[in-house]
């Protein structure tokens, strides 16, 4: 954990370091501000990660080879750099003439040669660049050498001191915690307009733990369709390791792709860049029809505007996988437009025949008495897909009010013992910046995903039913409407029970005189009204 400290806090120095150089520059805040931050921290870590593997295989063999054949023993999926494109170098050549000019130059030789490992395919399977020409962000072409020697002198200054290398053989939950600090001021209406929000580790590891309850899988196919930075899928992937599960995502923001590669690096799962797609998951599935998928986690967007292309989701072509329907455009305020329920039913057809998937809700979808929400509901619990629901506490994420809960989806669940769980009661609220913020403790964490796996019915925690009990309540999954309503009753004897009776009897012939005292006071009132 101190290590963890150590990092993060390292890394958002850094990011800071690099921010202050963007400002000095008249990039503070500027649109591209982000696009160069994100690029020059990929550098930096494609950089470190090529010299961790060359000096461990340059032990592994216990001899010191040239480059060149050193080169062709590293791992197909270790980034190749030569050594003028290392950060050493460029830090040491800074001062010569068109500085800037060899840095973009380095930056997108980089990116060539390593395109068929870290590039991102969109929609149309066109390849993304690693790295823009950053020089060419500041418009002034004096100043283009000065600001890419402080970028290079912000790397350089960058280290981890002599613990840094046992970084890449650990697990980086917490590196959702940077991308939110990365991009928090991008993001001014707090994930709302671009519904980009995070979900906290706690979620991630309960969500992995209950779909994985052990880690006896041999190979796994691992889906997120609105992956954001990757968290759940990172979280997934260290329950199941790394080298048994390969990672499918889409996503329509770049930024979260850029993210995302950056995080499948520092993860070990470099293996599953190629299948990184930015696009738009719900009018251009990429993966629709070419791929099933064993595990599928998902923190979907709530509320989103797509009324650009809700009509032509209308066609034949999208109304297998759109069973339920497709949201109507409300009249005002577009952008509350519950997206999510279309992601749960792309979910469901993305599913394969055996396959798992955990879905984050807005809690209001658990008991909605009509509409698309039930049709989902009755869907799940009719084919024995529903495994359970947990209810998380309020608050549980730090950039929005709204009460969630995980659908737990499994192909072979059957009908007779599901689990709804109410955690809203577990937590304590710890204050983050303007925000509260509701966290969970490893106890109840482990608490959690215990009670779920062995579905046990714990009071005012959880119960187990069966899916006949769920229709009797209008499909509802809401564990409260289930609990037991409990009545304590107190013995008293005869004599107690007259003097309570009489009790209530005077207390009521109190209330009945003092409301035949009001009737006087209205009606001599309103005699005293007179027409003016």
């Amino acid at each position: 954990m101190t290590q963890d400290i150590n990092y993060t806090t390292k890394t958002k120095q850094l990011i800071d370091n690099l921010k202050s150089v963007c400002a000095n520059y008249g990039l503070g805040n500027d649109g591209n501000e982000f696009k160069i931050i994100s690029q020059v921290f990929l550098y930096k870590f494609l950089n470190d990660k090529f010299r961790y593997e060359v000096k461990k295989k340059r032990e592994e063999l216990g001899q010191d080879l040239e480059e060149d054949l050193l080169m062709d023993l590293l791992d197909e999926n270790v980034p190749r750099l030569k050594p003028h494109q290392q950060l050493d170098y460029l830090h040491n050549i800074q001062n010569t003439d068109d500085f800037a000019k060899t840095f973009d130059d380095t930056l997108r030789d980089i990116s060539l040669e390593n395109a068929q490992v870290f590039s991102i395919k969109s929609f149309s399977g066109a390849k993304d660049k690693l790295f823009d020409e950053l020089s060419q962000f500041i418009t002034d072409p004096s100043q283009r050498d000065a600001f890419c020697r402080a970028l290079i002198n912000k790397l350089f200054e960058f280290s981890f001191e002599e613990s840094f290398e046992d970084y890449f053989d650990e697990k980086y939950d917490f590196f959702k915690d940077i991308f939110e600090y990365l991009i928090k001021d991008y993001n001014s209406d707090s994930g709302g307009k671009y519904a980009e929000y995070y979900t906290p580790n706690a979620v991630a590891r309960i969500i992995a733990q209950i779909l994985v309850p052990d880690q006896n899988v041999k190979q796994a196919r691992c889906y997120d369709p609105s992956v954001g930075s990757g968290s759940l899928l990172m979280s997934l992937a260290h329950q199941i390791g790394e080298d048994k599960c390969t990672i499918y995502s889409e996503d329509i923001s770049q930024k979260s792709s850029t993210m995302l590669r950056l995080n499948l690096i520092l993860n070990n799962l470099t293996h599953s860049i190629p299948n990184v797609i930015k696009t738009n998951t719900i009018a251009e599935p990429f993966y629709l029809g070419k791929q099933k998928f064993d595990y599928i986690v998902s923190n979907p967007p709530f509320k989103l505007d797509f009324s650009d292309f809700r009509d032509d989701l209308e066609a034949d072509r999208f109304k297998e996988r759109f069973f339920a329907g497709i949201p109507n455009i409300p009249k005002s305020k577009k952008e509350s437009m519950a997206i999510y329920l279309l992601f749960i039913q792309h979910i469901m057809h993305s599913l394969d025949d055996k396959g798992k998937a955990a879905i984050v809700v807005p809690t209001g979808f658990i008991t909605a008495q009509s509409g698309i929400e039930k049709k989902i509901r009755e869907r799940l619990v009719e084919r024995g897909w529903l495994r359970g629901v947990v209810s998380m506490p309020s608050n549980i994420f730090a950039s929005t009010g709204t009460n969630v809960s995980v659908l737990f989806i499994d192909k072979e669940a059957g009908k007779e013992q599901i689990i709804l769980m109410d955690a809203s009661k577990l937590g304590e609220t710890v204050k983050e910046g303007k925000n509260q913020r509701t966290v969970l403790t490893k106890a109840e964490e482990a608490k959690i995903v215990e009670t779920f796996n062995t579905k046990e019915a714990v009071e005012d925690l959880s119960v187990v039913i069966s899916a006949e009990e769920i229709k009797a309540k209008n499909y509802s999954f809401s564990a409260g409407q289930y609990f037991e309503v409990k009545i304590e009753y107190v013995e008293i004897t005869p004599e107690e029970f007259a003097e309570k009776m009489n009790g209530f009897e005077t207390e009521l012939q109190q209330l009945f005189t003092e409301s035949a005292d009001l009737e006087k006071q209205i009606l001599e009132n309103l005699k005293k009204l007179k027409y003016e």
